[in-house]
């Protein structure tokens, strides 16, 4: 007769499913409320909160308050990846995804400068550092709970769904703020419509919050923490024993991060400013890159399973470079099937490589330093990529008047990339080998 396991018997054949699926919803939160700041600051924050500026000026004081949330997001992944690290994943997972919605909601009641002044832009700088803090601990915690949860064979496919969210949250921000501006005039949603979307962000993070306390915790940190592998100061051994994965880590990211941020905020910003195009026209064309964003990571993920993270990387990364490099002369056209056909091709190799660089980060660290190891280089990477590149991108326009030097820049960042993975292969650096038992569990 056929015995019945126990309750208290790890459920591992469920438990894989319901870690990604959770990992896709909150971190598809938590980047809605991310990326709402950011379409906020493209779109209104400039003569809201600075408006003794010229009208390129604002915008990039408001690119500059974007860019202080990454500046953030180490501190907070070296707090969240001490105690990811010290006590486990879930509740960091918990605590970042409150910091994160407390934080937009409260951006979302913000008085503007013509309310109470210099206090304005101050407090929008405070909140977005407070957001910073959340978001820093809140990917190294979704995808490890999502790939040290996955079949052995599987990482890179269940590593994806994090990755997902990053997209959903693109499409969930520009819906918010796409019915928002066409169902009120355009002086109703400078006065007050803008604040809608950071208000409904407290439904959708009281969402996640149930998601997330289901979860059961990782099982290769619970089996890192009964062998005593735990370590009372991950930050410090992780510094001493792996700083060439942090390093080219960090590279993996630059370049993916970057344009994922360009895609979803730059593009509208340039197309709708400086070129003067219709701005629900862009923020229809964000939400069908998103889409399609959403649709190719699995894929590639999956195919990186079958064929190997390096090749499905390597041919992405060239990709990437090569559509990067078209990108602003296709913008440049004021097309708008040209401009659509260069985000597609943006979106398509950004989900390429997005997708598979969640289990190569993961796979570069021991599972006792891996949360602080993974924070390091993720958050590395998206400050040096994604955080300067929309107030490097409007700097390099005021300065020059021209497209070109962005490209440019943008082109050598997504070469850097190809070249850190290439490095990571080269070297020998991937060290993450689930136990013969772990793995049997997880399969």
């Amino acid at each position: 007769m056929p015995t019945t396991p126990s309750r208290t018997e790890p459920r591992h054949q469920s438990s894989p499913r319901r870690a990604a699926w959770a990992s896709f919803v909150g971190t598809a939160l938590e980047w809605y409320d991310y990326f709402i700041y950011g379409a906020a600051a493209a779109i209104v924050f400039g003569p809201l909160f600075f408006p003794n500026y010229s009208a390129v000026a604002g915008t990039l004081a408001a690119f500059a308050t974007y860019s202080v949330g990454f500046f953030a997001r180490p501190l907070g992944g070296v707090l969240m990846g001490h105690f990811g690290d010290r006590i486990g994943r879930k509740p960091m997972l918990i605590l970042s995804i409150l910091t994160v919605g407390g934080a937009t909601f409260c951006v979302g009641l913000l008085p503007t400068y013509a309310t109470i002044g210099v206090w304005a832009p101050i407090l929008l700088v405070v909140l977005r550092f407070v957001q910073g803090l959340g978001v820093g601990g809140e990917w190294s915690g979704a995808v490890l709970m999502a790939t040290e949860h996955a079949p052995a064979r599987r990482r890179n496919l269940y590593g994806s769904f994090p990755q997902m969210g990053v997209p959903a949250g693109v499409i969930l921000a520009n819906l918010a703020f796409l019915l928002v501006s066409r169902s009120v005039s355009p002086e109703a949603f400078v006065a007050w419509g803008w604040r809608v979307p950071f208000l409904l962000s407290a439904v959708l993070v009281i969402g996640g919050l149930i998601i997330r306390r289901a979860v059961t915790e990782s099982p290769e940190f619970v089996a890192a923490k009964s062998d005593g592998k735990a370590q009372a100061a991950p930050l410090i051994e992780v510094l001493k024993t792996a700083r060439p994965q942090i390093v080219l880590g960090a590279g993996c990211m630059i370049g993916t991060g970057t344009l994922g941020y360009v895609l979803s905020l730059y593009v509208l910003s340039y197309t709708t400013g400086p070129l003067g195009l219709e701005r629900n026209t862009i923020l229809t064309f964000t939400l069908i890159s998103a889409a399609l964003w959403m649709v190719v990571t699995p894929w590639a993920s999956s195919l990186a399973d079958r064929v190997g993270q390096k090749r499905v990387l390597l041919i992405g990364g060239v990709g990437l470079a090569a559509s990067t490099a078209s990108l602003f002369p296709l913008l440049d056209t004021r097309s708008y099937p040209l401009i659509l056909v260069a985000m597609l091709l943006i979106a398509t190799f950004v989900a390429v490589t997005y997708g598979p660089v969640a289990a190569l980060l993961t796979d570069l660290f021991e599972p006792r330093v891996r949360y602080s190891g993974t924070s390091l280089a993720y958050q590395i990477g998206t400050i040096l990529g994604g955080g300067l590149a929309p107030t490097v991108a409007t700097a390099l326009f005021a300065r020059t008047g021209a497209s070109y030097p962005i490209g440019i820049y943008l082109t050598v960042l997504t070469l850097i990339s190809l070249l850190s993975v290439a490095m990571v292969f080269r070297r020998g650096l991937i060290v993450r080998t689930p136990s013969p038992g772990l793995a049997a569990k997880l399969s």
